[in-house]
């Protein structure tokens, strides 16, 4: 398990920590498996933002036999925190790809950004071949041109759009995450040479076909829930990661148990010990008879 450290973390963990009810400060008995990463889009929520009921009840029931279910996302805080307790989930959300990980009042475990210039050289790339990017400050949206990615972006996300003009001079000294939105296809092609121009220095990654993101290279999910599990005190080999998208591959393959939703990339397949069905088609409730279902 990497190293993972920030300075803020223990004070806010110990004001975080006596307010889980007491079934989520409990160890289950019996249960295998304690905690599970839950991304959002393409896992749980379809692609038009629908929620199965049979697909929450599920889910209800994992957290009612004792097990933790924490959101993990690359969504923005506000894009997350509603979805988040809408599915009933009340601790912690590994946010922004990882880069956060966040209370649900918005007080910030973990922040790991991107720094200042190393984002504006993934903004530059962008400008010079007429992509739309993406930043974000004080979880705020920032765009420099107002174009029709921003709002297939925004309107997914629940974000308003705020247009700067310029990033470099909004940004900050650091940016959770990037993302350039553009059609499937163009981002397919895109990535094998983004991943070797910042090799070392950024993580990039497909969420869905349409978003390519970057983080440092200290974040991603799997950091993130390592990061968890520790100040949770729950073995690596008792966590749960379950996803669809390339960013979820990192969490899936370092989890005890690797879970890829049927018909992902082949290199999150490949990562995982086992495949469901998607959002409305099973998935959450075979999850729960995987961990629960012989309790």
């Amino acid at each position: 398990m990497r190293s993972l450290r920030c300075s803020a973390a223990p004070s806010i963990w110990t004001i975080w920590a006596p307010q889980l009810s007491p079934k989520l400060r409990a160890v289950p008995l019996g249960l295998r498996y304690r905690l599970v990463a839950l991304d959002l889009d393409g896992t749980i929520l379809d692609l038009k933002l629908n929620l199965d009921p049979r697909d929450v009840e599920a889910l209800g029931q994992i957290v009612f036999a004792g097990v933790t279910v924490v959101a993990c996302t690359g969504r923005p805080f506000p894009g997350a925190q509603p979805w988040a307790e809408r599915l009933g989930l009340d601790g912690p959300i590994i946010c922004y790809q990882g880069a956060e990980i966040r209370l649900p009042d918005g007080t910030k475990v973990l922040d790991r950004g991107v720094k200042h210039d190393l984002a504006m050289e993934v903004i530059r790339f962008a400008r010079e071949r007429d992509l739309h990017v993406q930043a974000y400050r004080d979880d705020k949206l920032i765009v420099e041109r107002d174009r029709p990615e921003a709002h297939e972006y925004a309107n997914h996300a629940g974000m308003e759009i705020n247009v700067v003009g310029d990033l470099d001079g909004a940004m900050g000294p650091t940016t959770p995450k990037l993302v350039i939105v553009s059609t499937a296809s163009t981002l397919e092609e895109l990535l094998p040479e983004v991943r070797k121009r910042w090799e070392g220095r950024l993580n990039v990654a497909t969420s869905v076909p349409t978003y390519l993101e970057f983080t440092s290279v200290e974040s991603d999910k799997a950091s993130a829930l390592a990061f968890l599990c520790d100040r949770l005190n729950i073995p690596q080999d008792q966590c749960v990661a379950v996803g669809d998208g390339r960013n979820d591959a990192s969490m899936i393959e370092w989890a005890g148990l690797g879970v890829a939703v049927e018909g992902s990339p082949p290199e999150v397949v490949g990562a995982a010990d086992r495949t469901i069905p998607g959002p409305g088609h099973g998935g959450i409730k075979q999850l729960a008879d995987m961990l629960i279902g012989a309790h």
